[in-house]
């Protein structure tokens, strides 16, 4: 697997993976088929039916292994959004306390951290291209602007600390946002997850050998469980392709309570 191809919408890279995966297949049963004869056919015949499950097997930990990894990163993903909205929300209702010129100026900050959050860093993380080299200026100032406030009142004494306290749990949560972007299967697992499931498919050739209608049902069969297993973990290897900014541009739009993202 290349980022080009995870980097793909779901339906074409469903179709790519499934083409692929069924060539491969069908390439596993001329070659097995055709290598089927004389002393090779009754070598193949003796392999014993009994290896199909342990390779099964093997396959489907291979799969879980690189699938609670992949659920776990866009879970992350989820609670890092989340956390950043509510944070930032926050700071939009405890800037009410103070006078008419401060409450524009955070709303202000931060309808311009998430606009650029959404139209120029979600790309970005949805590449895993996202990196912590630079702060966010929008925050930056927020936090700046927080920290020189004049409380009037008790009131606004206590909305200041918790604004500053908001505004350091949005930075966090986006720090943990970018990092869980560069998460990512590293290529020796798609190896491995490729080569046990080429292996699998080579033993029911062989197995089913002296019956090609079998031997080709069989092939599919797996071949489609194969496709659906790769389909399912490069759809969520890249956690922000799935993870969108939706609860983000609930903040802007000013909505009531905060939902889910998709």
């Amino acid at each position: 697997m290349i980022d080009w191809l995870l980097n793909l919408p779901v339906p074409w890279l469903a179709l790519i993976i499934f083409v692929a995966t069924y060539l491969g297949a069908a390439g596993v049963y001329f070659i097995v088929t055709g290598l089927a004869v004389d002393e090779r056919a009754r070598a193949f015949k003796a392999l014993s039916p009994g290896m199909l499950p342990p390779l099964g097997i093997i396959f489907g930990l291979l799969v879980g292994f690189i699938a609670a990894q992949v659920w776990s990163d866009f879970e992350r993903a989820k609670v890092a959004v989340g956390t950043e909205a509510t944070a930032l929300r926050s700071v939009v209702l405890l800037a009410e306390v103070f006078p008419e010129e401060q409450q524009a100026r955070f709303r202000a900050l931060i309808n311009r951290h998430i606009d650029e959050s959404v139209n120029e860093e979600w790309p970005k993380l949805a590449r895993g291209h996202a990196t912590l080299t630079g702060l966010p200026s929008s925050l930056r100032e927020a936090l700046k602007s927080a920290l020189v406030l004049a409380p009037a009142d008790e009131a606004q004494r206590m909305a200041r600390g918790e604004i500053i306290t908001a505004l350091e749990h949005a930075l966090d949560a986006r720090r943990q946002r970018i990092i869980v972007s560069q998460s990512s299967v590293s290529p020796i697992k798609w190896v491995a997850l490729l080569l046990q499931a080429l292996c699998a498919l080579v033993a029911i050739a062989m197995v089913h050998s002296d019956n090609r209608l079998t031997c080709g049902i069989a092939l599919t069969i797996f071949a489609t469980g194969i496709a659906l297993s790769l389909v399912l973990i490069a759809a969520y290897s890249h956690p922000f392709h799935s993870v969108g900014p939706g609860l983000l541009t609930q903040v802007i739009a000013g909505e009531g309570p905060l939902g889910t993202g998709r």
